[in-house]
């Protein structure tokens, strides 16, 4: 736990900087509880739990980068603890230790550790669920443990309900490891207790499913990843040699690392649905199997070498961190994300005038007004009519492309908020479409930053003499 909440905190602020899609939590979780149900209805109610609980932290301790990060770095810890629980019972404790400190060192899990999202707190629930079977299949287990374990895989679905793609995974477990009928009856009850909680969820969010519509159909090249990861997991299975009818880390570690990435790929065959971080708490069983291999390495070598065994896993957790040591720094940089909403805000307050006006483009880039209010203190979003937090959504409700054009036309100067060109998607929509047409027609550039994957255009009005100017800026 120690290990895995220093590689959270280290360089957890990202140089002070958030991206778009923390920038979404956040600026929900600043809303009252009343506003945050109000927005549920009509966007992002599969992330409801996790907003009404960054909501309650930023109530206590305030907002900013760490308290949105924090609850992340310490459900890594957790899920790291349970690795290591799990590999000490089941394979010794080498593979436990070792397990647990690779947990925090997969690269993926560097990514969500420092990330104000829910995807760390799904892989906590998915740790602390597969201890409690593991308990229960070791005959330890009494009912509260029950009641633990169907609370925890409803709480996991509530922050993401893709994360019930552990109890097919689980079900592989108890097939493999032949487990009683009692056991059988007692994970039935719970699992559809689960089910049943977050069968309302599932069934509403269905109706936002258009949410969704940006993601990609399969691709072959998609498959790499998983292919890399069941790769690596398979060989730490084959290490521990396990037995069909026998508990093993093989028998826990490998369902859960498999089933989730392989019903996902089967998902997206029907609905593309394939983002690595909607199954990222499948990589408590790639720990679990890594672990495994290297408490196996330690045991065979154990006999022969018995002080230089000792020294295996530091070692190669040792090299490991070096050898990472790149990405890590890469991962903990501002350019690891698409985008950076603080730093634009500052680019705004510098220059802005007074009588200024504002329009983004898309209006979801209103994102840097949400979670930075005061850098535009004195302008006007002349585009708005509704604040997201009045219309229940996250980038508010704008006025028509007619009255939008006339609103541009009483002002001398005017922000444009976008992406930076390498970012940006095509312009589709009516209003935005009127938004570039009155700026070209009617104002010139006169200045033009970019600043992490944002942008900010100062135009002005121009003048009958002024020379056509483009919205290429410098």
């Amino acid at each position: 736990m120690v290990w895995t909440v220093a590689l959270g905190l280290w360089g957890l602020s990202r140089r002070h900087s958030v991206w778009r899609d923390e920038a979404a939590t956040w600026q929900v979780a600043e809303r009252s509880a009343g506003d945050i149900w109000h927005m549920l209805g009509q966007v992002d109610a599969v992330h409801g739990l996790y907003y009404l609980l960054i909501h309650g932290v930023f109530e206590v301790f305030g907002p900013g980068t760490t308290t949105l990060r924090l609850p992340s770095v310490l459900a890594g810890a957790v899920a790291a603890a349970c690795v290591t629980v799990i590999g000490d019972r089941l394979a010794g404790p080498w593979a436990g230790v070792a397990g647990g400190m690779a947990f925090g060192l997969l690269p993926a899990m560097q990514f969500y550790l420092q990330e104000g999202r829910p995807y760390a707190l799904v892989a906590a629930g998915a740790a602390v669920s597969t201890l409690l079977l593991v308990t229960a299949l070791e005959g330890r287990c009494r009912p509260p443990h029950w009641v633990a374990y169907g609370t925890t895989v409803l709480l996991s679905a509530l922050l993401n309900w893709l994360s019930l793609l552990m109890l097919p995974a689980h079900l592989a477990t108890l097939l493999w490891t032949r487990a009683g009928r009692g056991t059988w009856s007692r994970w039935a009850a719970a699992s559809a207790t689960a089910l049943v909680g977050a069968l309302p969820l599932i069934l509403f969010s269905r109706s936002q499913a258009r949410q969704l519509s940006w993601i990609p159909p399969m691709t072959w090249h998609m498959m790499i990843g998983p292919a890399i990861l069941l790769t690596v997991g398979g060989l730490g299975a084959l290490l521990d040699r396990p037995r069909a009818g026998q508990l093993s880390a093989a028998a826990v570690g490998l369902p859960l690392l498999a089933v989730p990435q392989l019903g996902l790929i089967g998902l997206s065959l029907i609905q593309p649905l394939f983002i690595d971080r909607y199954v990222v708490f499948s990589l408590v069983g790639l720990a679990l199997l890594i672990g495994t291999g290297l408490g196996a390495a330690v045991r065979k070598a154990g006999p022969r070498f018995p002080r230089a065994s000792r020294w295996l896993v530091p070692v190669v957790v040792a090299v490991s961190l070096a050898a990472l040591l790149p990405q890590s720094l890469a991962k903990r940089s501002p350019s690891s994300r698409v985008d950076d909403v603080l730093a634009i805000a500052a680019d705004v307050r510098r220059l802005k005038q007074p009588g200024d006006a504002v329009l983004f483009l898309p209006s979801a880039r209103r994102d840097t007004k949400s979670v930075s209010p005061r850098a535009f203190t004195g302008l006007r979003d002349i585009a708005l009519t509704r604040t997201p937090s009045e219309s229940g959504t996250l980038k508010g409700r704008e006025t028509t492309p007619a009255r939008l054009r006339s609103a541009m036309l009483t002002h001398h100067r005017i922000l444009l908020i976008t992406d930076a060109p390498k970012v940006a998607k095509p312009v589709t929509e009516a209003r935005d479409l009127a938004k570039y047409s009155v700026l070209r027609d009617h104002f010139r550039v006169v200045a033009d930053i970019q600043t992490r994957g944002r942008r900010v255009t100062v135009y002005e009005r121009r003048t009958p003499a002024s020379p056509h100017t483009g919205l290429s800026g410098r």
